[in-house]
């Protein structure tokens, strides 16, 4: 579905990125991993056309992503979160995820004013939807709460319900886990696991290895910019390089292994 073919990025003299290639196939669950500072984000932010490649080329279901604006490439099929939490914290979360619909509602001005029936059906429709992809991740029963009252692993929840409800093929998570405790972790990695078997495509950044190897199908590994390996979760992490890079020592493998 995904194919990131030796893609690289510069900033001026610094290069985050160097010849990465790799591919996300339809209906995985595919992670990427690495220390801090390898570029994870980076390969998110040129998958959905926040910053541009320096070379190499990003193709989805077959169409090149070159040039494209983020709106476009979300028209496309792909959608995704952020590290930072980026909910409107004073709408409720019915509100937040209908956000998320408006590329799918056609009416015009004119049927809005006057409340005609096209724009009833479509807002009941884009209402139902919404509802619909809360319960997906255990929050319908506080669609009319205002998101700032949420936990922070609620507010993760809500932003991947609202990414979902621009209907992707192809989701992003980018340290979906990160600042949760081990319930909520369980909760959404439950979450994802029957957000994927609806037919989703999962494409997740993540630093808790424990998640990662439990709920990947496979996984890659970038270092400096480079992609060190791509394997089943068994194999990543037995892998010495991987033990060098992500642990930065070779006494911690016992730790990996115990992943």
């Amino acid at each position: 579905m995904l194919k990131l073919d030796a893609i690289s990025k510069r900033f001026g003299g610094l290069k985050v990125l160097d010849d990465v290639s790799l591919t996300v196939p339809q209906g995985a669950i595919f992670g990427l991993i690495g220390p801090n500072g390898a570029g994870k984000t980076t390969v998110f932010n040129l998958i959905t056309g926040l910053i541009p490649v320096t070379s190499g080329k990003i193709t989805f279901d077959g169409a090149d992503l070159a040039g494209l604006p983020p709106h476009k490439i979300t028209r496309l099929g792909i959608a995704r979160t952020f590290q930072n939490i980026r909910t409107f914290k004073e709408m409720t979360l019915l509100e937040n995820v209908l956000v998320g619909r408006h590329g799918h509602v056609n009416y015009n001005f004119v049927q809005a004013l006057f409340s005609l029936p096209t724009y009833r059906a479509q807002e009941a429709a884009a209402r139902s939807r919404a509802l619909e992809l809360l319960s997906w991740v255990g929050l319908e029963g506080k669609a009319h709460e205002i998101a700032d009252t949420l936990s922070y692993g609620e507010q993760r929840r809500l932003e991947i319900a609202r990414a979902l409800a621009t209907e992707p093929r192809l989701l992003l998570l980018d340290e979906p886990v990160a600042g949760m405790n081990p319930a909520e972790k369980t909760e959404l990695m439950d979450a994802i696991r029957k957000i994927n078997e609806r037919g989703y495509t999962v494409f997740l950044i993540e630093h808790d290895m424990r998640f990662v190897m439990g709920l990947c199908e496979q996984v890659a590994v970038l270092n400096f910019g480079r992609i060190i390996t791509c394997d089943r979760p068994e194999a990543v992490r037995a892998n010495p390089e991987v033990i060098e890079a992500y642990l930065g020592r070779d006494d911690d493998a016992d730790t990996l292994e115990a992943v």
